[in-house]
């Protein structure tokens, strides 16, 4: 059933989504791709999470706007709002909205369903790994962060700043990602995401 619905989510994102470096198009095809995968492997509904994944960055604040924490609460009243506008299954609309106020990591709301923690972990794989790697860069850089500190790159003698530094970030957060998934599919990936990161932070230590 989703399936014939799935150009038009497609469609919408396209329309209405505020590009930005951390929350592209690429982005939301990704936690689409990998959410319907722990969907098979977990056994979820394709019918709540295959919209979540696509509409979960409907509306989004920028990283350093100080509304932030509220960007998925307004992302799931867009979402069913569209969801309304194409007729899709109304039986749905609960649990998608609550999959989509779930998956943010700044909202600190808790998944009470399968479904919304398949859509959460599919948001938090994307953080980490190779692309992980790359957005954290990407965005650090656009928030006028340098790529480490000159003196202590690894926060020996100081502590952690990732408003400062790009680096900083993956101890901040992204290394601890792995242990906050919900599934054992999730997990297992992110593991080996995981272990890419900390070789990639080896290899710029070494560098440096």
């Amino acid at each position: 059933m989703v399936e014939k619905f799935e150009p038009l989510f497609l469609d919408f994102v396209k329309r209405e989504m505020q590009q930005d470096l951390a929350h592209d198009l690429n982005h939301v095809l990704r936690v689409v791709k990998v959410a319907k995968s722990l969907c098979h492997e977990e056994g979820a509904k394709l019918e709540v999470v295959v919209p979540a994944a696509y509409l979960h960055d409907c509306f989004s604040f920028p990283k350093n706007h100080p509304e932030r924490a509220t960007s998925s609460l307004l992302a799931g009243q867009k979402a069913q709002k569209f969801l309304e506008s194409v007729a899709y299954p109304s039986v749905y609309f609960p649990e998608i909205s609550h999959a989509i106020l779930a998956h943010s990591f700044s909202a600190k709301v808790k998944p009470k369903s399968l479904e919304a923690k398949i859509v959460q972990d599919a948001d938090r794989l994307d953080a980490i790994g190779a692309i992980g790697v790359a957005r954290c860069l990407q965005v650090g850089t656009a928030l006028g962060a340098g790529l480490y500190n000159a003196f202590d790159p690894f926060a020996q003698e100081r502590e952690w700043d990732d408003r400062q530094y790009c680096v900083d970030h993956f101890y901040i957060k992204l290394l601890k990602l792995a242990d906050t998934m919900n599934t054992a599919s999730a997990k297992a990936e992110a593991d080996k995401r995981t272990v890419f990161m900390k070789n990639f932070l080896t290899q710029l230590g070494n560098e440096i």
